[in-house]
This record gives C-alpha cells, sequence and structure tokens, in this order.
C-alpha cells in the first residue's frame, strides 16, 4: 500500500475451506462471542465498507451492538447507484452518516435518485470504483481506519490493489464445499504464489470452538 494514513482492515468469518457464503447466501457463520468481538471492533474504526452484493445478500444495518460506542460511518460501493432505497443502509442513513461510492458510468436517473437522499455520494473512477482514488478521498475527511466486511470480489480487489494493512478472519467450525459458494477471496486470482502479499500472523484468540486469526501485512 502506498504510504498513507490509512489503516484498511479486511474482515470475515469463513468456513474450514474458505467460504464466506454457501450456494445459496447463508453468511451466518459467526457465533455469539465473535459478534461481540467484532462489534467491539466496528466501535473503533471510523468507517465501514461493503459492496453492494454484499448489501443485497445479507440487507446488513452496519451499526455498532452488543457493546457500547459509537456507529462508523457507512459505506457502500455501488458503481452504477441501483442500491434499493428501501434497504436498512438507506432507511437509517439519516441518523447514520453513508457514503454511496459510485463510478462515472452512473446513469443521470440513478444519481439524481441518490441526490434525494440524506446520504453523500462521492464519484470515483471512469467503469468501477477506484479503490486508490476514494482512499485519498476518505482520508480528506478525516477518516483513519476502515473494517472492510466484504464481500469476495471487494476483498480481492483491495488484497489485489495492495490496499490492506491487516487482515482477521475468525475460522469457523464448517465444511461448506461448493464451486457455487463465495470464497474470502474471489477475483481473477494470482497466479503464483509468489505474488500473494505476506502476511504475518500476530496473534490467536479461540472463542470457544472458533479461532480469529489476526494477520499484519509485513
Amino acid at each position: 500500500m502506498e504510504k498513507s494514513n490509512m489503516h484498511v482492515i479486511l474482515s470475515a468469518a469463513i468456513s474450514i475451506d474458505g467460504k464466506i457464503s454457501t450456494r445459496t447466501n447463508d453468511s451466518k457463520f459467526s457465533s455469539k462471542e465473535d459478534s461481540i468481538r467484532l462489534h467491539k471492533l466496528r466501535s473503533k474504526v471510523d468507517a465501514i465498507l461493503i459492496g453492494k452484493n454484499t448489501l443485497l445478500q445479507d440487507d446488513p444495518l452496519l451499526t455498532v451492538r452488543h457493546t457500547k460506542g459509537k456507529n462508523p460511518i457507512r459505506i457502500i460501493l455501488d458503481s452504477k447507484g441501483t442500491i434499493p432505497i428501501n434497504s436498512k443502509i438507506i432507511k437509517t442513513s439519516n441518523q447514520i452518516p453513508t457514503i454511496i461510492v459510485v463510478s462515472k458510468k452512473i446513469t443521470n436517473t440513478n444519481l439524481l435518485k441518490l441526490k434525494k437522499l440524506p446520504i453523500e455520494i462521492i464519484v470515483a473512477g471512469e467503469n468501477s470504483v477506484n479503490l486508490k482514488l476514494l482512499m485519498k478521498k476518505l482520508s480528506t475527511k478525516n477518516i483513519k481506519t476502515v473494517l472492510v466486511e466484504g464481500g469476495g470480489t471487494v476483498n480481492w480487489e483491495f488484497i489485489k490493489n495492495n490496499i490492506f494493512n491487516e487482515l482477521i478472519v475468525t475460522l469457523s467450525p464448517y465444511l461448506v464445499g461448493g464451486t457455487d459458494a463465495t470464497s474470502f477471496v474471489e477475483g481473477k486470482g494470482f497466479a503464483k504464489i509468489i505474488n500473494s502479499p505476506k502476511l504475518k500472523l500476530k496473534s490467536i484468540k479461540r472463542l470457544k470452538n472458533y479461532l480469529v486469526l489476526n494477520y499484519t501485512k509485513v
């Protein structure tokens, strides 16, 4: 990652075989203890980021629950600006700061629709969201820590572009399988292992039948 004040954490609960959801988009891997841990982490970051596909599948709130703390700014990557206005994110955007990130490919119709909502719109990229440009724009808003909660395609974009500092995965006691199940990292992938980012194991925490693995980039 280019020198920057931004600290980016990739986070997910995965099955033993590296899936973040089944072929039917069931992604309930976390335990109660791990959910509490995740929400404590959310309360310590400035922003939390997901892609539009994760929003469509899970319809999350991305708020802090199970613990005390502030809600982070919610950032949704949605290059064409097609986020459903009946989603929980939009319905609560007048209470919790929300940023929708679009590309220049967005239609005027969709842009006008978004401008009527109580959200902030950031344009970053030509045909799709340019993450490096986005990080520069977020840093001007005093956002210093971003928690990325996927999904697999978004994770790949951050890894491919070398835009992350830390990785926290909860290894859940499940085996999912299936070529149509979503992996923690999707996309084209690296051709050779030597191209993979070098990671150092920072800590291992056991939560009953789960393991929380925390890696930092070397």
